[in-house]
């Protein structure tokens, strides 16, 4: 009896030395974490002072979301915006008992430890609380091996306990709300609310609410958007358990249960969505705006677009800005297949064509390979390497197996096009669109791009010749002339004229775009002086001094052709083109205001009140009765507007500039490769090519009653002075002696040479040429 008292006490020692062994063990693993040997765990100060990164959002002038900025799309709210259905899903489907527990469930955490311990069990993970998957949300796990489950739960349930001690449960939702991961990359309910169902949090409904907290279970498979019947049998288990903990009733579940998910999905990514290439813009202009000493953070350092959250308020208009896209694509889909069917078989973009053998040199990794001293035969043999490549299409985007040749002569073929819209007495940009898909075709036409103007450049010859002194009413033969000190130069017209004996005014001449006339007028206006003219409308860019400029050679971007225009309704001085209004930190700061970044601009005027009626006259004719007026025939508009066409040689571009009392749009189409043009004038005229997007645009905003203050507006009403002044006939028969002694000349010198003749003193019609 002794001897076997004696063995349990024996045992009983060993049985106590094992558990203290196993105790001290244990203790002294969770010590090696508590204490940071297997990483650093976050002090209460430090998770007292949680800064995450968020996106920094683009918002359109009422404050809709234009687009984001971000390495990851989270942005904060408050427990306020949540709404209690959303409240109650997530806790009726993470974590039950989260009311009632310090963040910790212990039974979880010792099934997980001696599953994967004693049991090698990998798959004994699950039952975290909403606080321990916060703080796995807010700082990772780490790969330790085979204790990599154990030890990151129990760096987790520290993290966890510290965050309980720190904030409230209504903070700890707040936290976890605003930092989940959802699908397609999205962090936090606000962002996600937004991608996928275009609302606010706080307006999510019962069912929006249940499909998103349905897909943190895995975010990938229970994605809505790329499987749907599966997401929707997770928020319908979702809504049964809210059912099951009573938040909602029977009847309230069965009403969304029987009910399809709706997405109204939208895209935030930077080639993607609404407004790409603005959203481009906006963002070179803010990485030169925050570089500057002034608009520094706190700490004196430049603030992170991708981090920061910052909140950019802008002019664009997300409506009008759909419209412009709408319009473009409609368009630009028809005037494509145009485009082709012009060349038939004989397209210049078709392989060993000059335009197609110049553009290969002018491949980036052409150049790259020509840099190594390779053969051509061998740099030749590189660019038919086929491999996979995402195609661009106007019916479907598809996926081919094609050489980076191939892809050449296949991208060559496209037509791009540019679209601005600005209110001419503030300057700010309404919508914006620098290409035909910014997945495809990053390069902005709107602010990038510089491309000759054609005769969208006429009406500022014409406006500098009325501001040095030529009568409105003056008369101009249309008959071509050779300008023999200008390499022989003679300008023609792009349609042949029935009778060439009729002088036309200069209204009539500039509405059907007369080349030969503009010439004239450039002539006897100087060439300086229209420069000077063109300066003091806006245009930054150098005009080269010569006389073709009279025919739109000059190479100016869409903005600068834009600003130029606003003169003509805004009360005869250019408006800068605005793009940002304010800039706000996360909180609602104050970053920079309109004030800082817009300062007050000249209100030195370009030209006087008399010439802008003037003008405006003329450019109203161009679309009631000339170049433009299939606006009126073809797209039956009857707003208000004034306008001009271009077209420039060889039909490598066609513009469009439309000017109504408080919209001024730029159009533009063309290749991007500018040795291939259109077939023939009837198809790449500006009239045919660039007017309908601005057609088609305006149509779409006249059918909204919300735009009316733009579609509704009138011009202003030319004085007695403007009126009487041009009022004179159109056209008018060559006087019987002009006839009869042919005072037009078919040769002429540019520059003029002041001579009297003997007879000159009869000379009665100084305004005539």
């Amino acid at each position: 009896m002794i001897l076997k008292n004696d063995k349990l006490k024996k045992w009983a020692k060993r049985l106590t030395y094992s558990f203290l062994l196993v105790f001290t063990l244990l203790l002294s693993f969770y010590g090696s974490i508590y204490f940071g040997f297997w990483g650093e765990i976050p002090s209460s100060k430090k998770l007292a002072n949680l800064k995450q990164s968020q996106a920094t959002q683009v918002l359109d002038t009422n404050n809709h979301l234009i687009g984001k900025f971000y390495i990851y799309d989270r942005q904060s709210i408050t427990y306020n915006d949540f709404p209690q259905h959303l409240i109650d899903a997530l806790v009726a489907t993470e974590d039950s008992r989260f009311y009632e527990h310090d963040g910790i469930d212990n039974t979880s955490l010792l099934r997980v430890f001696f599953k994967t311990i004693l049991l090698s069990d990998a798959s004994s993970g699950g039952g975290s609380t909403i606080t321990l998957q916060l703080a796995k949300n807010l700082f990772g796990r780490k790969d330790y091996g085979f204790l990599s489950i154990v030890v990151n739960k129990l760096r987790e349930s520290i993290v966890a306990s510290r965050i309980e001690n720190i904030y409230s449960k209504k903070e700890i939702l707040t936290l976890y709300l605003n930092t989940v991961p959802f699908s397609d990359n999205t962090y936090g309910i606000e962002s996600a609310s937004l991608k996928f169902f275009n609302t606010k949090t706080k307006s999510l409904n019962l069912s929006q609410a249940a499909t998103l907290v349905g897909t943190l279970k895995a975010n990938n498979s229970y994605n809505p958007r790329l499987y749907p019947e599966r997401s929707q049998q997770r928020r319908d288990l979702v809504i049964m358990l809210m059912k099951n903990q009573e938040y909602i009733t029977e009847k309230e579940a069965e009403n969304v249960i029987k009910k399809d998910i709706e997405l109204d999905y939208q895209y935030y990514a930077p080639n993607q969505g609404l407004a790409p290439y603005f959203r481009a813009e906006i963002k070179k202009q803010l990485d030169a705006i925050l570089q500057e000493k002034s608009y520094k953070n706190p700490e004196g350092e430049a603030y992170n677009i991708y981090h920061d959250g910052l909140k950019v308020y802008t002019t664009l208009d997300n409506n009008m800005q759909r419209y412009a896209e709408e319009a473009m694509q409609e368009h630009m889909s028809s005037i494509q297949r145009q485009f082709e069917k012009g060349y038939g078989q004989n397209a210049p973009w078709l392989k060993n064509k000059p335009a197609y053998l110049a553009a290969i040199k002018r491949l980036s990794k052409y150049q790259a390979l020509k840099s190594q001293n390779l053969s051509d035969k061998d740099i030749e043999d590189s660019l038919n390497k086929v491999h996979e490549t995402k195609l661009f299409s106007w019916d479907e985007p598809t996926v081919a197996q094609m050489s980076t040749l191939d892809s050449l002569e296949y991208y060559s073929k496209f037509l791009n096009a540019g679209f601005l819209s600005l209110e001419p007495k503030t300057g700010a940009i309404k919508a914006y669109v620098g290409g035909i898909d910014y997945r495809y075709f990053q390069y902005d036409h709107v602010s990038q791009s510089k491309r000759q103007v054609g005769s969208t450049f006429k009406p500022i010859v014409y406006t500098a010749a009325l501001e040095n002194g030529m009568n409105p009413c003056s008369y101009f033969s249309i008959k071509e002339v050779t300008y023999t000190d200008v390499n022989n130069w003679t300008p023609k017209n792009s349609s042949k004229v029935e009778d060439e004996e009729l002088r036309y005014s200069l209204k009539y001449a500039l509405s059907r775009s007369v080349n030969t006339i503009s010439v004239k007028v450039l002539q006897k206006t100087g060439v300086n002086k229209v420069i000077e003219q063109a300066k003091s409308m806006g245009i930054k860019s150098e005009i080269e001094e010569v006389p073709s400029i009279a025919l739109g050679t000059a190479n100016l971007s869409m903005i600068e052709l834009a600003t130029a225009y606003t003169s003509y309704v805004n009360n005869s001085i250019p408006s800068k083109p605005v793009f940002i209004t304010r800039i706000e930190d996360k909180n609602g700061n104050v970053i920079a205001s309109y004030k800082d970044l817009n300062p007050i601009q000249s209100d030195e005027k370009a030209f006087s009140d008399d010439t802008r009626q003037i003008m405006l006259e003329f450019l109203k004719e161009t679309v009631n009765n000339g170049t433009a007026s299939r606006l009126r025939s073809s797209y039956n508009l009857s707003n208000e507007i004034a306008g001009k066409t271009g077209t420039t040689q060889d039909n490598k571009d066609g513009w469009f500039v439309g000017v109504t009392p408080k919209l001024v749009t730029v159009t533009w189409v063309g290749n991007d490769n500018q040795q291939i043009g259109f077939s023939n004038t009837r198809i790449g005229q500006g009239a045919n090519s660039a007017l309908p997007m601005f057609a088609k645009y305006l149509l779409k905003l006249n059918s909204n009653i919300d735009y009316k203050n733009f579609t509704q507006a009138t011009f202003e009403k030319p004085s007695e002075k403007v009126l009487k002044v041009i009022n004179c006939e159109l056209t008018k028969e060559e006087g019987f002696f002009k006839q009869l002694f042919g005072s037009d000349k078919e040769e002429n010198t540019f520059k003029k040479k002041k001579k009297k003749g003997f007879f000159s003193w009869l000379k009665k019609d100084k305004d005539s040429v």
